[in-house]
């Protein structure tokens, strides 16, 4: 039985937690109010589960690890063992609450705050949606989601019940992000009308047929769980858990879904591009039966003209596949990064940038010598994670990449794939965003959503 001390302490720190949605002047509940100088009050930190405890569920972890990590959630036994047994870990090693099913974790632990997921694309919406149910904030692991419906579930749920939302795309935190914003802004460019976005990926398999046959599944493992809301198929040893997942259309998104959230989201973001109007793709082959993503594609977004800017045009290229190179760029010098680029194109300048909008640039070099750069007009973050974090214990702080932003960035994806499913009927598909629909094709229709497996819906 607790303490009547211990059950003050537990009322003090939920209530600080709930208040702080609406009590914005409080940040930290001081350490004389619940104790001594040396007890550290349990609002100092956030009660954070990770769900998804391998890969970049392991980095979220990381990052967030100076709060307190009450749970870890994983359907991979190893992938939690190796996360605690990480010199970080040693703070929530042997305490830290382990499960390997979400919905146990989310019934059980009613002291979490907030949830990291870190899984295959397909579980996000599944995942999210039911601990938002429970008021839980959400950081999510790019990209946000599977569909395009699940895009506008996110987004409106998370303004419903008022939680504090983070796509996990960590270059929209960083500091090419605002100069590429504050450069625009400032008119250095003039009217852009073009922009131009690749990447050197897939390095997983796409392009490939589902293969026959089963492996026994490892103790370890909880296949079914893995599968969570798609359909069955047999386990197969390393064909989809744990990396080659992206490249399937049932788990992932492929790789504008992938890096889109890297690449788009800096012109996306800087000329407030909104949805697409029309959209229109081509590509290498897909897997049999649209099983996998292809190898390549090169996906166009038309986009309406608003306020003081034109419509726009951005292309899309993967595979290997890049624009034409411009000619005022120097012989010799590379085209964004080695993993990819943007080139954002207007009537006066050209600026180019890496993957995340790191070392933006006008070109030639001359010109960005000669550019006398504007004052800092955006607020410097923290960090994609910290900027979470930050908002959880204060409410009038913001995150910069929650769901109503990178809600509608991931649709926009989301659509390319969508475009490129449908390329072979030779379309231009027309998008009505406020109806959430094509008006030239019901076929394409059939992609925006859906259906979920027996237990993970979202309610």
């Amino acid at each position: 039985m607790k303490s009547e001390n211990e059950s003050n302490l537990q009322i003090n720190r939920r209530d600080f937690l709930k208040k702080s949605a609406i009590a914005s002047s409080v940040l930290i509940v001081p350490r004389h109010v619940l104790g001594g100088s040396s007890h550290v009050a349990p609002s100092d930190k956030v009660n954070i589960a990770g769900v998804g405890a391998g890969g970049r569920g392991r980095a979220n972890i990381r990052a967030c690890a100076h709060e307190n990590i009450y749970a870890l959630c994983d359907i991979d036994d190893d992938q939690v063992a190796q996360t605690l047994s990480e010199d970080w870990a040693a703070s929530f090693n042997g305490r830290a609450k382990t499960y390997r099913d979400y919905r146990e974790m989310l019934e059980n632990e009613s002291e979490l705050d907030a949830v990291i997921i870190s899984t295959p694309d397909h579980m996000h919406t599944p995942i999210a949606a039911a601990a938002m149910d429970l008021g839980k904030h959400l950081y999510i692991e790019k990209p946000l989601c599977h569909t395009v419906a699940e895009a506008r579930f996110l987004a409106r749920r998370a303004q419903q019940t008022n939680i504090v939302s983070q796509m996990g795309n960590q270059g929209h935190a960083e500091e090419g992000g605002r100069l590429i914003n504050e450069w625009v802004a400032d008119g250095v460019l003039g009217k852009v009308q073009e922009v131009h976005c690749w990447t050197n990926r897939p390095v997983w398999p796409q392009g490939i047929n589902r293969p026959a046959g089963s492996d026994s599944i490892p103790s370890s493992i909880d296949w079914d769980l893995w599968l969570g809301a798609a359909p069955h198929r047999p386990y197969l040893a390393d064909r989809y858990h744990r990396f080659n997942w992206r490249g399937w259309m049932d788990f992932g998104t492929g790789v504008v879904g992938d890096m889109g959230a890297h690449i788009i989201d800096h012109p996306y973001w800087a000329l407030d591009l909104g949805l697409p109007t029309k959209i229109s793709a081509s590509s290498s082959r897909f897997g049999a039966d649209f099983e996998t993503f292809p190898m390549a594609s090169k996906i166009h977004f038309e986009f309406p003209a608003k306020g003081n800017r034109p419509s726009v045009k951005m292309t899309w290229y993967d595979g290997g596949l890049l624009p034409e190179r411009p000619e005022i760029l120097e012989q010799g010098r590379m085209m964004g990064d080695s993993d990819g680029g943007v080139l954002i194109v207007g009537d006066k300048n050209t600026l180019m940038h890496g993957v995340y909008g790191r070392q933006p640039r006008l070109i030639p070099e001359t010109k960005h010598i000669e550019y006398q750069q504007p004052e800092r007009t955006m607020a410097r973050s923290p960090g994609i994670h910290q900027e979470w974090i930050d908002a959880i214990k204060d409410r009038s702080k913001m995150t910069t990449s929650h769901f109503e932003y990178s809600g509608p960035l991931s649709e926009t994806m989301l659509l390319g794939n969508i475009a490129t499913v449908r390329a072979s009927e030779n379309k231009i598909l027309e998008y009505d965003d406020e109806n959430m629909r094509f008006t030239n094709d019901d076929g394409a229709n059939s992609y925006l959503d859906k259906d979920y497996r027996s237990g993970f819906g979202l309610g």
